[in-house]
């Protein structure tokens, strides 16, 4: 055995031989339970980074521990292909979306390959190649046949330059995040999917996830946003612009408070805007502030800092209570995709509508005062919000508000003014994107027959790749006459494809079921195949996909029972959102942030590289290259080796916390492997000959006894830590105690056994550690004189028997100070540990017939003798 331990030669070595006998290649077993491990996969952005490979390390242990416990475990990769971030770094590079795209591919499938990941490479795909993207065209197909999909003119967030429509969370400052010019607000027609006929299934199911984090679950929950209330119809005073039958429905959670209603907001995109303020004196600010409102960032978190302002439309609605006129403002707080896009403002039991009314010297009407003060609209100072009785609200007044709220909603019901529903904050999914670079949506607009669904019989409608990508970011699809011309599929005229393309979430929500069977080519995937392997038993991923992917993965799951396609409704049973990695930061004056490359080091003082001036240490934040707080993964394997890097970044914090990157940590971890490395070549001659122990424990003594002893406590602690909670860096830290232990230990092989004990405890440490340092255990494994893969071996099982102590290891302090040890009976009283501590010989050398002032006896661990 070589007494050095050479990472890079022994991580090549089994890289190889994982790959060259298939080791992870999986097939469906009926007779063997299965494990899906799954990890969000990456988009291929090129390089591979820190966290990626902390998340990617978590989802390994697992899947090889799983493998060790007898699992048949499927652990696939695959790249999250399509999307602008692709076809803005193509354009950005002068290359194509599709070249770009699979050099990183390339790139990145060799980093992974370097870490040692247990994926079934097999099994891989990209959701940008036609083999994959066909399906989800098939099930759109189906959706649209009954209606589960739709056209529909919507509002979006606009990019001129980019000629695109842009996500909230891409709209930073009301600019586009790309290219920095204004968002605006513009209707087009977009293809939606109705995921709010699931929406109530959804959020039930919630409270049926118990293996996935609380916080995720809230979130969701939130994200659905189910509210009870009442739908009322105001009617609109009839003028020269508007009928006299035209309504303006509202969803309240506060139908209590409708006396109270003064006036009427509605969302600058509201349909009835420009037609209430239309030949009206008030016509051209309507028109100034809804364009102006166009130009802002319209997301609920951008409004939350806007000072609240609107603009009178010149006309009138009637409060279907109390028959009040009340004016129709446009209001920069009210939004089309929340309830109607119209708010009933109630002033006086509303915040926001109370500071609108106060800017706008609104009348303001209290309809709730607590039982024991009157409210008075002229001292009122701010909105009263908590519960009370009923105040200028007709027959309704001295009644509770809360007992109201369904009184008043009857009411209105008999008048045909309202009546009890239930709204959700979850809008339909608006899918159409009008960029390049995504799965091509597979309809054709006829002349004639309107939009009709291709064929399925032409499924896949290819992107094509002879493009030239358009400077500003715009689909080029429009104005290649061989993609956007083609005969209708019901009367065979010219016709135009579609050329918006599908939202990237749309590939990412039931990738792991392709998994299941990726070259099959009969149907969107091989049904036994997905019974066998479907749900997901863990996925792992980031807490920023909480929402929108979960929530989307979700639905199209639904989606795929509806079809009987899945024989569940849930794709994944259990889940674990991993914490985020970071660093310091560093700067210098004058070049502002500073990556770690960059500084010269001086005794304890760092210095700028570049100009010589001192650095300045800044926060510990999240890595970044905008921050230049990172670290290479491709540093770390050349000068550690994966396995180091591995167990750093498992051992530096539990895996739902953040990890804050330590280059001591990373030294450590190194240390370690070189220590157990050491371990076993000082004593692999006088244990490669020899079987582990499997006897008692009462037939050993000493320190024989309490090393097996300690190896089982230790196989269980790992196990327990892996299995119930997946805290990998307390399951490292009992090896580490277990490595030390042997350390403390001078064997003599002339005892009977020894060699037995020995050949268990350091066998018993390479088995634990295989999961979270493979490499390193493959090379030990065979080193100890095993044939076969370390990882084909059956996880070590603890004996109960050998974790039962029947003597306790006492310590004896005097004055806190450790001055004797003694073994005493693990039942042994108190009065019992103390007496015997009392009379120890080499304690009593220290007393010295000195008073005792007390003994203090921690149970089963000390005794402090306090002179």
């Amino acid at each position: 055995m070589d007494e050095k331990y050479k990472a890079a030669n022994i991580e090549a070595k089994w890289q190889n031989e994982w790959e060259t006998s298939g080791l992870f290649a999986v097939r469906e077993e009926a007779a063997k339970k299965k494990y899906y491990l799954l990890e969000m996969f990456p988009y291929p952005s090129g390089n591979i980074h820190i966290g990626h490979v902390r998340n990617y390390t978590i989802g390994d242990v697992i899947a090889r521990y799983k493998r060790m416990q007898g699992f048949n475990v499927l652990h696939p990769m695959g790249w999250d292909a399509f999307g602008m971030p692709a076809e803005n770094a193509a354009i950005a590079n002068n290359s194509h979306p599709a070249v770009w795209t699979t050099q990183n591919i390339d790139t990145m499938r060799g980093q992974l390959k370097s870490l040692g990941f247990s994926y079934d490479w097999s099994r891989e795909l990209a959701t940008c190649t036609p083999d994959y993207y066909r399906w989800e065209q098939w099930l759109f197909l189906k959706m649209f046949a009954e209606d589960m999909a739709y056209r529909k003119e919507s509002y979006v967030n606009w990019c001129q330059p980019c000629q695109t429509v842009l996500a909230n969370e891409q709209v930073e400052a009301g600019a586009c995040w790309r290219c920095g010019q204004p968002v605006r607000q513009k209707k087009l027609s977009q293809w939606f999917l109705r995921i709010t006929d699931y929406a109530e299934d959804l959020l039930v199911h919630c409270d049926k996830l118990p293996g996935w984090p609380d916080k995720v679950v809230q979130m969701q929950k939130n994200w659905i946003g189910k509210s009870y209330g009442a739908e009322l119809r105001f009617k609109i005073e009839e003028s020269a612009s508007t009928p006299s039958d035209d309504v303006i429905t509202v969803f309240t959670t506060r139908p209590d408070t409708i006396y109270g209603a003064t006036f009427m907001c509605l969302a600058p995109e509201h349909p009835l805007v420009p037609l209430l303020a239309r030949n009206t004196a008030h016509e051209s600010d309507v028109n100034a502030f809804t364009e102006r409102m166009a130009l802002q960032d319209r997301s609920v978190k951008a409004l939350e800092s806007y000072e609240k302002e609107g603009v009178f439309t010149g006309a009138y609605c009637i409060n279907p209570a109390s028959g009040k006129r009340m004016p129709i403002y446009t209001a920069n707080f009210a939004l089309m995709e929340y309830g109607t896009g119209a708010v009933m403002s109630v002033p006086a039991h509303d915040q926001r509508d109370f500071e609108f009314a106060q800017k706008y010297n609104l009348e303001i009407i209290p309809v709730v005062q607590p039982p024991d003060t009157d409210i008075q609209a002229e001292t009122m100072t701010a909105a009263y919000t908590d519960e009370g009785v009923m105040i200028n609200s007709g027959e309704f007044n001295g009644m509770n508000n809360k007992s109201a709220i369904d009184a008043i909603t009857a009411d209105l019901e008999k008048k045909g003014m309202g009546q009890k529903t239930v709204s959700f904050r979850l809008r339909d999914w608006g899918i159409s994107r009008q960029r390049y670079w995504g799965a091509p949506i597979p309809m054709v607009h006829c002349p004639t027959c309107g939009i009709v669904p291709v064929k399925e019989e032409d499924l896949p409608v290819i992107l094509p790749e002879n493009v030239s990508l358009l400077e500003g970011g715009g689909s080029p699809l429009g104005a290649l006459d061989e993609f956007l011309h083609t005969q209708c599929p019901e009367c065979g005229q010219d016709a135009t494809r579609e050329t918006d393309t599908m939202d990237t979430f749309v590939e990412s929500s039931w990738y792991f079921e392709r998994y299941c069977s990726p070259d099959w080519n009969q149907g969107i995937f091989k049904q036994d195949a997905v019974d066998y392997w479907m749900p997901v038993d863990q996925y792992i991923g980031g807490v920023e996909h909480a929402i929108l992917h979960l929530l989307y993965s979700r639905y199209f799951t639904r989606v795929l029972h509806h079809f009987g396609l899945v024989k569940y409704k849930e794709p994944f049973t259990r889940l674990l959102t991993q914490g985020m990695v970071c660093k310091e930061t560093t700067a210098c004056p004058q070049h502002g942030f500073l990556h770690p490359d960059d500084i010269r080091i001086d005794g304890e003082q760092r210095f700028c590289d570049k100009c010589d001036a001192p650095v300045k240490i800044g926060r510990t934040e999240k890595m970044s290259k905008s921050k230049k707080n990172v670290i290479e993964p491709s540093i770390l394997l050349n000068k550690y080796g994966a396995d180091t890097t591995r167990l750093f970044c498992l051992f530096a914090a539990p895996p739902e916390r953040s990890l804050e990157w330590s280059d001591q940590g990373i030294e450590g971890s190194f240390r370690f492997l070189n220590r157990v490395w050491r371990l076993t070549c000082t004593y692999i001659d006088d244990i490669k000959n020899s079987l582990p122990y499997d006897g008692h424990a009462d037939d050993l003594e000493g320190d024989l006894k309490e090393l097996y002893q300690k190896t089982h406590r230790t196989i269980k602690k790992v196990t327990t830590d892996i299995e119930e909670r997946f805290h990998f860096n307390t399951a490292i830290s009992a090896v580490m105690e277990l490595v030390n232990t042997m350390y403390s230990i001078k064997p003599d092989f002339n005892i009977a056994s020894t060699d037995a004990v020995w050949r268990f405890a350091i066998e018993s440490a390479v088995l634990l550690l295989a999961p979270i340092t493979p490499h390193f255990a493959e090379e030990l494994w065979v080193e100890l004189g095993r044939s076969g893969s370390v990882l084909s071996q059956p996880w070590p099982s603890f004996s109960k028997e050998a974790l039962i102590k029947k003597e306790l290891l006492i310590v004896v302090q005097v004055n806190g100070k450790l001055r004797s040890r003694f073994n005493i009976a693990a039942d042994a009283d108190k009065n019992t540990i103390q007496e015997t501590a009392l009379a120890d010989e080499r304690a009593q050398k220290f007393l010295n017939g000195k008073t005792i002032k007390k003994v203090i006896v921690v149970k089963n661990k000390l005794v402090n003798i306090v002179i």
